[in-house]
């Protein structure tokens, strides 16, 4: 096994990861609040935080990585690049998971002729530039910027500069082959092939991810909905910490017959 996992909490498995070039320190801020009602499943992915190296490092792999460390069924949280990774498990494993949950995702993050809702792809080669240059600063800068409208920002911000020097920088091997999943990974077509119900939650005002992109995915999901929060950028669950963990407990709420 190569992925680092924290287990804390109790209630029914919700298993959270992260986002490119980071590490599962980010989702700190939560934590108290989720493990209440969640036996959490904290992801390292690999060659990120506590977590070792793949080869060949490739996004079906990570989601194979993850299900091995994880329980026989789960709710599974994704943000961003860890998006990517829940859909890989729901494809590949769809009887591992029972509920998905996709935060500031896309089935395709890069802009193509056929496809609007994906950003420039060297925007995100920029990006990887100055994490190269600077991991920490570029991160903390970053985050930051995602928390600014979180009422309890300064502690919010605090607790992530805590999590984020408790973990080893990831290599820029590392960086740049989680970056090239990003790059050129395109799920639209196997889309059609996640039964699973899904819940989109999406800033509009994420600039990484297009909200576009969360109104495609509601679209062509058998079974998915979108909880657009206003105001929020890629990073909802720092800045509207509140009304991302309500999202999430409306959507998990057990029902009768499930």
């Amino acid at each position: 096994m190569t992925c680092q996992v924290e287990v804390i909490g109790k209630g029914p498995p919700l298993v959270l990861i992260h986002g490119w070039g980071m590490h599962g320190g980010v989702w700190k801020p939560l934590v108290k609040r989720l493990s209440k009602n969640y036996m959490l499943y904290i992801i390292d992915l690999p060659g990120m935080g506590h977590s070792r190296s793949v080869e060949p490092y490739h996004l079906y792999r990570l989601g194979e990585d993850v299900a091995e460390v994880i329980p026989g069924v789960s709710h599974i949280l994704g943000w961003s690049l860890g998006g990517l990774v829940a859909q890989s498990i729901a494809l590949s494993q769809p009887d591992r998971v029972k509920k998905l949950i996709l935060v500031g995702s896309s089935p395709c993050f890069i802009e193509k002729p056929d496809w609007q809702d994906g950003i420039r792809r060297d925007f995100f080669l920029d990006f990887s530039l100055s994490i190269e240059t600077d991991y920490h600063q570029t991160m903390m800068k970053f985050l930051t910027l995602q928390c600014m409208k979180a009422k309890d920002a300064r502690q919010t911000i605090k607790l992530l500069r805590q999590s984020f020097d408790a973990k080893p920088a990831p290599s820029q091997k590392t960086l740049r082959e989680a970056l090239h999943i990003l790059l050129e990974t395109d799920l639209r077509e196997d889309a059609l092939k996640i039964h699973k119900p899904t819940l989109l939650i999406h800033g509009d005002r994420d600039t990484l991810a297009p909200v576009q992109a969360a109104h495609w995915m509601m679209m062509h999901l058998p079974k998915g909905v979108l909880r657009v929060i206003s105001g929020a950028a890629h990073a909802p669950f720092l800045s509207h910490s509140e009304q991302f963990i309500e999202s999430i407990n409306q959507f998990l709420k057990p029902v009768e017959n499930e």
